[in-house]
């Protein structure tokens, strides 16, 4: 009697540490849901960027950022993250830059469309003034 409980508590140990290491444990059928967080940016969001907009108009196109850098209150950071149900998370952000008021210029995972493009000298001057600064 003692050997078979002995038995069982190895087995129930051994079936029970084994659930820890399973790192996609699935039922099948259950769905799963997709989870957006952060700022939704579309490419048509991005083409109504123009040099000079103020912090309020910018707010206007992209809405509230992410990110303010309590350092650098001309630095607005813009994150989107979504992973699908059970997949691979995808990330996509987007950096404007302001200089007196007024936006100079973006970085990030987003280009304007050829026939919107604005930024062209302006993010050239932009990036030179900045590797003045350092």
């Amino acid at each position: 009697m003692r050997s078979i409980t002995l038995i069982f508590i190895t087995v129930f140990s051994l079936l029970l540490g084994s659930c820890g290491s399973v790192t996609s444990f699935a039922f099948p059928g259950v769905y799963k849901l997709g989870i957006p967080q952060g700022n939704i940016i579309t490419q048509e969001m991005v083409d109504q960027l123009r040099p000079g907009l103020t912090k309020r108009q910018v707010n206007f196109i992209l809405g509230t950022p992410l990110v303010k850098d309590t350092f650098d209150q001309d630095r607005w950071d813009y994150i989107y993250s979504y992973q699908p149900g059970g997949g691979e998370r995808v990330q996509e952000t987007l950096t404007v830059f302001f200089e007196n008021d007024q936006l100079t210029h973006f970085a990030g995972d987003f280009e304007q469309t050829p026939e919107n493009e604005q930024f062209g000298k302006v993010a050239e001057s932009a990036e030179d003034i900045s590797a003045l600064g350092q």
